[in-house]
């Protein structure tokens, strides 16, 4: 018996995305944990999945990279237009540790939040709420570069006025010669930002899905809303908004590079991650899957060495 059989005929029927393969979604998590930097066609010839050994070591390593291409593209005297998370987090505090070592500033940087809590018609949550993703930026990124930080006119937060522009603003930056970096973890059901899997089923080709810049009070699957009860609301899922804001492929896979990370570990030998780390890198681009499309782009994907398993039963 396995999960096809039994799909069948119970209360999951028709709850997971219709366009997911099952069948090959399984083939992708059966791969021996060694495996997982092995090179895939679909890849860009710059993607590179980076494995790290612990949590520690993850948030240093992706700081690093954030800092490193401020630095970088301060010193070519370029803008950098960065489309940023709130999840994964440890790696701001590295990115500001290595800024402020180094005594790089960010006023070049021009920072866009890739989603934000909202209702259905889009209004988010008071900027100083303890969950509004602004907040969560002011206290982890912006707030402690001090004097080297983000002037504050670039700063960009998906708001129901603000988001719409995101694609023309972008635009302009990059008429300007600006880098677009967008820096992303992968969620559960394999969105990126809150762009959702089962969005796919609304377009007639994957051209049309790679249009989209953005969405207004988009709403989340079920599995997404569990998972930030898990990882942002001490499992209080009642705390949990239903919809939110959010980028879409029209924006991130214009990317010039992309910076991703995998953290989910939860100890014990518990995860929530390793499913979604093995589709985004063995599954091949689907718009179905919407992480599946950042193996194409370049960049680094950093992740927990646990993740890639192997993904078999265990009682814990």
């Amino acid at each position: 018996m396995n999960f096809m059989d039994t799909l069948k005929g119970s209360l999951l029927e028709g709850f997971y995305p219709r366009g997911w393969d099952f069948a090959k979604i399984d083939r992708c998590c059966s791969n021996a944990p060694d495996s997982v930097l092995d090179r895939q066609d679909f890849w860009n010839k710059d993607f590179m999945p980076v494995q790290c050994d612990n949590i520690n070591d993850f948030d240093m390593m992706m700081g690093h990279e954030i800092a490193m291409e401020i630095k970088r593209t301060g010193e070519e005297g370029r803008q950098l237009a960065m489309i940023l998370p709130v999840g994964p987090m440890g790696m701001y505090r590295w990115a500001v540790y290595f800024l402020t070592e180094w005594g790089v500033s960010a006023s070049h940087v021009h920072g866009f939040n890739m989603d934000e809590w909202s209702d259905g018609e889009g209004n988010t949550l008071d900027p100083h709420d303890p969950g509004a993703f602004q907040n969560a930026m002011g206290e982890a990124f912006y707030g402690p570069l001090g004097k080297l930080t983000v002037p504050l006119k670039q700063r960009h937060f998906a708001t129901k006025d603000n988001l719409p522009i995101y694609a023309d603003e972008i635009a302009a930056l990059k008429k300007k010669g600006a880098k677009l970096i967008t820096v992303f973890g992968i969620g559960r059901m394999c969105h990126i930002a809150f762009w959702e899997p089962q969005f796919a089923g609304e377009f007639d080709s994957v051209e049309e899905w790679k249009k989209q810049t953005h969405r207004l009070g988009a709403l989340l699957h079920p599995l997404t809303i569990e998972q930030n009860a898990i990882t942002s609301f001490k499992s209080r899922t009642t705390l949990v908004p239903c919809r939110a804001n959010t980028v879409g492929p029209g924006l991130f896979l214009q990317s010039d590079k992309i910076i991703g990370g995998c953290d989910g570990s939860l100890g014990r030998g518990m995860q929530w991650q390793g499913m979604s780390l093995w589709m985004t890198l063995r599954y091949g681009p689907d718009m179905w899957v919407p992480s599946t499309f950042m193996p194409t782009l370049p960049g680094k994907l950093f992740f927990l060495k646990e993740l890639a398993g192997p993904l078999e039963a265990e009682c814990n």
